[in-house]
């Protein structure tokens, strides 16, 4: 675990984000998520970056696997914790700063990573190639994002454009994959009241 938290300030927004009593993006699985449990193995591990709240790494531990939730926010985590034990699951928790983690080698047979547009540029590079050494061989990747689109749309994501997603940008960082599928679509969104209302996603599936 990393305190070293790469700004104070952005670390202040997100505590005082997920302190409110509600589940801010709810505690449904994100819809792409739920959409690819066909491909999810019955067993092994998976990494669930940036989660929030849990309700991604949650479901994922309904699946049957083995999940290890991390963020930065010590109160999100405690929701995390706090919706595992209601759904009756176990959850692995950990309070990290994604761009200073170290990331493992080949440890997870799923890796997952759902609106994780914080970062910048530099840190998004640093962060893709963690969570491609993370993956086992073989090892699926769920990715969904906001395209530059969304600005159009103001329901939810970040407001600069360098931290949305282009299937160029992903065909760049996870071209080797192999499997590769990457669908862009204007789609509702309904995550709690952190993501409602029509927005522009880009989907990425993949196996190392």
């Amino acid at each position: 675990m990393s305190n070293a938290f790469s700004s104070n300030s952005e670390y202040e927004r997100w505590e005082k984000r997920f302190s409110v009593t509600d589940y801010v993006f709810g505690t449904e699985p994100n819809a792409f998520l739920r959409g690819q449990a066909a491909l999810l193995p019955s067993s092994g591990t998976a990494l669930a970056v940036a989660d929030g709240e849990g309700r991604n790494g949650v479901w994922l531990a309904e699946r049957g696997l083995d999940v290890l939730s991390f963020d930065w926010s010590p109160t999100a985590l405690g929701k995390a914790r706090a919706l595992a034990t209601q759904r009756g699951v176990a959850l692995r928790t950990a309070q990290v700063d994604v761009v200073q983690w170290e990331w493992p080698e080949a440890a997870f047979d799923v890796v997952v990573a759902i609106f994780i547009q914080f970062l910048t540029p530099a840190e998004r590079r640093q962060v893709f190639a963690g969570m491609r050494k993370a993956l086992k061989p073989g090892g699926l990747l769920l990715i969904e994002g906001y395209r530059p689109e969304q600005l159009n749309y103001k329901t939810g994501g970040p407001s600069q454009v360098e931290n949305l997603y282009t299937r160029a940008l992903l065909e760049a960082e996870f071209g080797a994959l192999s499997e590769l599928r990457i669908i862009e679509h204007d789609s509702m969104t309904r995550g709690g009241c952190g993501h409602v209302g029509m927005a522009a996603l880009i989907d990425l599936v993949g196996r190392k």
